[in-house]
């Protein structure tokens, strides 16, 4: 499955941003979908996952209550939206997929898991 994020810009904190990403190829409902982010110096890490139908979703701790993730399986999309957003959100976000599976007690969250990434889209937050 190839992927395109979008939605990504500057906003002052406490704004709030979507984020869009378009999968083409196979059988996007087949695959669980994540967002992930880069930091200038530091690791990819995870943001928030989706299973396949998107009856169960998984959040990193630091974005809990603050961001959701959705899908549109009818329009091959997945989405995150960001609301309260903080300097410390600054990062390129990207989107991913994996035909691991992903269900309330928990999905795959290393990058290794995902064998499919979008380009990244920058979000900067400022003070």
């Amino acid at each position: 499955v190839q992927l395109q994020a979008s939605g990504g810009g500057f906003v002052q904190a406490g704004g709030s941003l979507r984020l869009s990403c378009a999968a083409s190829g196979r059988a996007f409902s087949t695959y669980s979908m994540a967002w992930f982010r880069q930091a200038p110096g530091k690791e990819r890490e995870f943001v928030a996952a989706i299973s396949w139908g998107g009856g169960s979703t998984y959040y990193a701790d630091s974005v809990k209550d603050r961001f959701t993730i959705s899908r549109d399986n009818a329009k091959n999309t997945v989405f995150l939206q960001m609301n309260s957003l903080k300097p410390e959100d600054t990062a390129v976000y990207y989107c991913a997929a994996t035909q691991k599976y992903c269900s309330g007690y928990g999905c795959y969250t290393g990058v290794p898991d995902f064998g499919s990434w979008g380009q990244g889209t920058l979000v900067t937050v400022s003070s």
